[in-house]
């Protein structure tokens, strides 16, 4: 019988997604609501209904312009080896957070990622980019993450864009039940409507050319910067 490890099958590459994309594994965006706290101290978002706006309005045109084709294109790249191009993706990624706060959440879960990526797997091509990163000063992007996370895994694009899409939500409604009164079953019955919409939204952002990333909504914007100078608040952004 060969006891040769089995890799790169479905299986191990699931598992393996799952995990990076669990509320267990500590890159710390747990700490984090992505400016909707903001909205809900403005009392922009104060209910299922608002809550529901907000994700149609900012959370999914974001993903579908800015998170899910940073990560496409940064998969594609370091498919070809092209770092250059990848190094250019990790300063766009931080380039379109225009709140200062937002900005350091995003290097922070992305450093985070990518340095357990590399310490959990050793792979090659998760210590490459380590160095690379430290040499070139290239910030660190959650999408660019979870591109190298896909590459280290063998997982194909739509399995690695999936895993960001559900991350992202599931994430938000993690927020949003510590600010508003949002039961689980309202939390998962809007994460099965939010969740239905994925196939396209993810189908559309593999086709967005990499002149065309970005999502500019001032509603969140202004929010996530008045969350900087807010009295009291439950999350770091």
């Amino acid at each position: 019988m060969n006891s040769d490890p089995v890799t790169n099958t479905e299986a191990a590459w699931v598992v393996g997604l799952l995990q990076a994309g669990d509320s267990f594994y500590p890159t710390g965006s747990y700490a984090h609501s992505f400016g909707l706290e903001g909205l809900v101290q403005a009392g922009v978002v104060h209910d299922r209904a608002t809550l529901k706006a907000f994700f149609e309005l900012s959370t999914l045109p974001a993903l579908r312009q800015t998170d899910l084709p940073l990560a496409a294109h940064a998969w594609r790249a370091m498919g070809e080896g092209d770092w250059e191009k990848v190094g250019e993706l990790c300063i766009l990624s931080s380039a379109l957070k225009t709140s200062r706060e937002a900005r350091m959440a995003s290097e922070n879960i992305g450093r985070q990622r990518t340095e357990l990526m590399a310490t959990l797997h050793g792979h090659p091509l998760a210590l490459e980019f380590t160095r690379l990163a430290a040499e070139r000063g290239w910030p660190y992007s959650p999408p660019v993450a979870a591109a190298l996370e896909g590459r280290v895994l063998g997982a194909p694009l739509g399995a690695v864009l999936g895993g960001v899409y559900y991350a992202a939500v599931a994430s938000l409604l993690s927020a949003a039940m510590k600010l508003l009164r949002l039961g689980q079953n309202a939390s998962q019955s809007l994460l099965t409507e939010t969740l239905a919409q994925a196939p396209a939204i993810i189908t559309a952002a593999e086709a967005v050319p990499m002149e065309d990333i970005g999502w500019f909504n001032p509603w969140l914007d202004i929010a996530a910067a008045r969350h900087e100078t807010a009295d009291s608040r439950m999350f770091i952004s």
